[in-house]
């Protein structure tokens, strides 16, 4: 049995939940979030509980129970609290800005990177050095902040580029001189 599909998730006050057909509809404060749900797992919606269920033992059955859970479960937290995800620059004269519906990098490179803010999604500068991408969706929002940092990931021997905020970077020795 799934340690995950098998634990109910919780409806916290201010948040609705509905199924229809295949279709899981979540709605709280901050909006709306919809997921298409496998028709070998069954979803139920008590009082104030979601509970997730399967029909057969199957490999891929098993693996789709624990994932449906997962996926309500981050929809239910994501439309009462939000997601944010920090990253870091790192770099002489490295800098992001916001104008208007996008997110202007300057990365050392002979020209600025332009990134288009997606729709669900708001990316904030607290720092020039500093980039927020915050939602509602948690996939959008780590897929997001992948992209940023894919831009320029951050290098083994100094270190420079755009990094997660903890994120640890192997360093690695450079050059050694012989004498």
């Amino acid at each position: 049995m799934s340690r995950i599909g098998i634990k109910p998730v919780i409806i916290p006050a201010g948040v609705k939940a509905s199924i229809d057909k295949n279709l899981v509809h979540v709605e709280g404060p901050k909006g709306k979030l919809q997921f298409a749900k496998s028709p070998l797992i069954q979803v139920a919606i008590e009082t104030d509980k979601i509970k997730v269920s399967r029909g057969s033992n199957a490999k891929n059955v098993r693996a789709l129970h624990g994932l449906t859970r997962a996926m309500i479960a981050n929809m239910v937290k994501g439309v009462l609290e939000g997601y944010s995800r920090q990253l870091e620059m790192i770099g002489v004269g490295y800098r992001a800005q916001i104008s208007g519906k996008k997110l202007i990098l300057q990365l050392g490179f002979s020209h600025p990177v332009e990134c288009l803010i997606s729709e669900g999604i708001t990316i904030e500068t607290p720092k020039p050095t500093q980039i927020v991408v915050k939602g509602i969706d948690r996939q959008k929002v780590g897929q997001a902040a992948a992209n940023i940092r894919g831009f320029l990931p951050p290098e083994p021997y100094k270190g420079k580029g755009i990094r997660y905020v903890g994120e640890y970077v192997r360093r690695k020795a450079g050059k050694a001189v012989a004498k």
